[in-house]
């Protein structure tokens, strides 16, 4: 079989080639990664609403991120990968790395900026299946489709036996599966996207998960009020 870096070089030139996603272009979240800056906001169905920071997912990876990808072993794989600064900083060390999302600008950004990526999401087909050997979830991307064991099903997929799985959890204890949509708000007008399953999960309710799934913890951390998961399949 091909390795993840052989595949991810094929690829690279097709950088996004997929259909359908939840955040598609000319959605707040598209637009907003286009301007690189909110307010954007994820909005349950009782009206409650989490900020997201776009202003920080837009800029260069900062010293928590950098400290993040230390931690990264060998070809390294970010779901949800966002406008794309972890793949673009790993890419800046000669590293080898390949981020996919399902947003057209998301894929777009990376790209710009020097990163490798798929418009794709973790549930279709990737590069490198089982050949990885670490995997990224960051900024809240353990909520992913909403269940997050099934998630770290897939994810135990990709990665190579005893792969490396980081993950960004909720700062709070909270284990929650909600129907969300992005939405813009401003002070003359609202756009909102197409409603899509999500999660929210501290670590303690990743590690119950993870656990249950046959994962294997091997740290737990926090820095500058952002909290962190490693863990080995």
């Amino acid at each position: 079989m091909s390795t993840a870096h052989d595949l991810t070089e094929a690829r690279a030139a097709t950088a996004w080639d997929t259909a359908p996603a939840p955040w598609g272009t000319g959605d707040p979240y598209s637009e907003a990664l286009r301007a690189g800056r909110g307010p954007l906001f994820l909005e349950r169905a009782d009206g409650w609403l989490l900020p997201l920071d776009v202003e920080r997912w837009c800029a260069a990876a900062d010293p928590v991120d950098l400290a993040v990808l230390d931690r990264c072993e060998g070809a390294v794989l970010d779901v949800g990968c966002g406008p794309g600064r972890l793949v673009a900083a790993l890419a800046a060390r000669r590293r080898r790395a390949l981020g996919i999302d399902v947003s057209e600008a998301a894929v777009a950004h990376t790209v710009r900026h020097g990163g490798r990526a798929l418009r794709r999401s973790v549930f279709e087909p990737l590069p490198g299946e089982g050949g990885w050997d670490t995997a990224l979830l960051m900024d809240g991307n353990v909520g992913i489709g909403g269940d997050p064991r099934a998630l770290l099903g897939r994810l135990a997929e990709l990665l190579a036996p005893g792969g490396l799985l980081i993950a960004e959890t909720a700062a709070v204890d909270i284990d929650e599966r909600a129907q969300v949509q992005v939405v813009q708000l401003a002070s003359t007008h609202r756009i909102a996207g197409t409603p899509f399953p999500w999660a929210r999960l501290g670590t303690p309710a990743l590690l119950r998960h993870a656990d249950a799934t046959g994962w294997h913890t091997v740290d737990q951390w926090s820095a500058e009020g952002r909290c962190f998961v490693a863990l080995r399949t």
